[in-house]
């Protein structure tokens, strides 16, 4: 449990990576195989997934996509800390019209994967759909639900406890980004 436990704490969002570090299709087919073998809603299995990888293809999704809300004064990251690889989940809505969880499930079992394998990411919800779906041609029978960017990070991300009930991350003079979590002693009910 402590190992399981560490790979939890240790997948967090990243959104600084080493650019020049390019992943290979072959590790973006692992993750997915990882989303493949999670659970899926009355096991209907509707996911799709687009894989890239090329700095062409990357320079294309970048500019489709928005990062870190609570960062004001940051543009998201900079030319050579931009994703060198990016899972777009898509819902199939021939399977499907209603994707219910399956997209975090998958996306997380993606992201564990990614930690373990000595790379990290960011689950980017806020895109431009339909820009992205022209860029990629993507047909409409593909809902886009999800954007998850790789890379291999090259920021610290570190924990906090909740003060002041303020749940916005935040960079310090460092650079380290700051996590603010609740205290598990909140979160449990006793009823």
């Amino acid at each position: 449990m402590q190992d399981f436990e560490k790979l939890v704490t240790a997948t967090r969002s990243f959104r600084r990576f080493d650019e020049s570090h390019r992943i290979t299709i072959e590790t973006l087919e692992h993750l997915v195989n990882l989303a493949r073998l999670s659970a899926s809603a009355a096991n209907r299995q509707p996911l799709r997934f687009l894989l890239y990888n090329t700095p062409e293809d990357c320079a294309r999704i970048f500019p489709k996509t928005a990062w870190a809300g609570y960062l004001k004064e940051w543009n998201g990251p900079g030319p050579g800390e931009r994703p060198s690889g990016y899972i777009i989940i898509l819902g199939d809505r021939t399977v499907t019209e209603g994707f219910g969880v399956d997209p975090g499930i998958a996306a997380q079992s993606i992201m564990l994967g990614a930690t373990a394998s000595g790379l990290g990411g960011c689950m980017i919800a806020s895109v431009r759909r339909d820009l992205l779906r022209e860029e990629l041609s993507v047909p409409d029978r593909y809902e886009i639900l999800l954007v998850l960017a790789l890379g291999k990070p090259v920021e610290k991300v570190v924990i906090d406890d909740i003060k002041d009930e303020d749940v916005k991350y935040w960079r310090d003079e460092d650079g380290i980004h700051h996590v603010p979590k609740r205290r598990l002693d909140e979160l449990i009910l006793r009823l």
